[in-house]
């Protein structure tokens, strides 16, 4: 598998920032390492262009007669390699080179078949999602159904100006898309892969624990009332050590305490190690909205049941750097041979000012969809994040967007970074 070709640009009219990125695109699409028949476009926009994306789309789809396939949304920031635009006007695209029995776009109105309806075969999914869509959790859920592995991943369409989403197919396999033009409003639209479609995915946690774990024992609705059998707002105001007394500094420190949830089976079902001191992808981590001192009660903005875990925590960006490279440590370590070619280990060992995406990194391209929340100054400069990415990960073609929740497994996260990568064979 060759390198997928991407481009990204910054520019207060669409088109110029089209015609950066389409430069780009061609410019890879020429050297021998990168993909020159591409099939799938990834397209991830800002909010700025949000009133342009059907104008978009028809553009980049007639420049780029050779792809027939085109999936993405919008975010208030977008990523590529090394670089993050957060409100500001950009767009990033990556190409990929994948056969076309390998994927199928899908949307509202060619809806994903059940696993069991036997007409393609989806091992994964990249779902884009709108946040407003009733029960948007419950669909995340059904749709990780629909795979034979039970992992999706993605994130949920971010905008200050309204959301779209895309979903274009000229291969066929979009049945009954009609005059709809490839530019969605609500619901879900993705891409789904077969297995043969090579992927690796990681979550990357950005909340860190400030207390042990605790069983919840009663709930009603959204109300944890008991946690390991004691009334849970005493244990929170114990954990956190802090009194209703002093409600002003109590108050402040809730305002920046969140909540972690893992069930029983999905601990069971992580099959990664994790320090105590560091969340895994099991956990979720949800907002406290409110206190019930007549129930003793904590609000969170979930549906928790008896026999989840529950532990408070707060966001921590050295914790959210620290888990970032680990889990591009994990990829990268589970990618490269044990024994080392002169070209490989050149390629693996150049400086950061010399790199540029190699195939002999065994990565095609990637995804990468982060918080919103995570974006900008969280991690203490103007694409940090994205740098630390590229430093861990290693230089490679990556595309992504901020998100208003992140998508892994069957879990709608948030505050987390979901990496991706399509692998290539050794």
């Amino acid at each position: 598998m060759k390198l997928f070709p991407y481009g990204h640009a910054t520019h207060p009219q669409w088109p110029m920032a089209a015609s950066l990125v389409l430069a780009q695109l061609r410019a890879h699409m020429a050297l021998p390492g990168f993909a020159s028949a591409p099939t799938l476009g990834l397209l991830y926009n800002t909010n700025h262009y949000v009133a342009h994306a059907q104008d978009i789309l028809d553009h980049l789809s007639a420049e780029l007669p050779e792809v027939p396939d085109w999936s993405g949304t919008v975010g208030v920031g977008i990523a590529s390699n090394n670089v993050e635009y957060f409100d500001e006007p950009a767009l990033a695209v990556m190409l990929c080179e994948l056969p076309h029995d390998q994927y199928r776009v899908f949307s509202g109105v060619s809806p994903l078949p059940p696993a069991a309806s036997g007409r393609f075969k989806a091992h994964t999914a990249l779902v884009h999602a709108d946040s407003s869509t009733p029960d948007v959790a419950g669909l995340i859920e059904e749709m990780a159904q629909r795979v034979d592995s039970g992992y999706v991943f993605g994130g949920l369409a971010s905008s200050r100006h309204g959301t779209v989403q895309f979903a274009l197919s000229g291969y066929g396999n979009v049945k009954g898309q009609g005059a709809a033009g490839g530019v969605f409003r609500g619901g879900l639209s993705g891409v789904a892969f077969t297995q043969a479609a090579s992927l690796m995915s990681r979550v990357t946690q950005g909340c860190q624990p400030i207390s042990g774990n605790h069983k919840i024992t009663a709930c009603e609705g959204n109300v944890v009332t008991e946690l390991d059998g004691q009334p849970a707002l005493d244990v929170m105001l114990a954990e956190l050590g802090i009194s209703l007394d002093h409600p002003r500094e109590a108050l402040a420190k809730v305002r920046n305490t969140l909540v972690g949830l893992s069930s029983p089976d999905d601990v069971l079902n992580d099959k990664q190690v994790h320090r105590t001191d560091q969340f895994g992808a099991e956990v979720v981590v949800r907002h406290i909205i409110g206190l019930d001192p007549a129930r003793k009660g904590i609000a969170v903005t979930d549906a928790p049941s008896v026999g989840m875990t529950l532990a408070f925590c707060e966001r921590n960006a050295a914790a959210a750097r620290a888990d970032l490279v680990r889990v591009c440590a994990e990829i990268r370590e589970e990618l490269e041979p044990e024994e080392l070619s002169l070209e490989v280990a050149s390629a693996l060992s150049a400086p950061e000012a010399e790199s540029a995406p190699h195939p002999a990194r065994r990565i095609a391209g990637a995804i990468y969809v982060s918080c919103s929340g995570r974006g900008g100054p969280h991690f203490g400069a103007p694409s940090a994040e994205l740098q630390i990415v590229r430093r861990a990960l290693g230089d490679v073609p990556l595309v992504g967007f901020f998100a208003g929740g992140e998508i892994a497994r069957h879990h709608l996260y948030g505050y987390t970074g979901v990496l991706t990568v399509f692998t290539s064979p050794n």
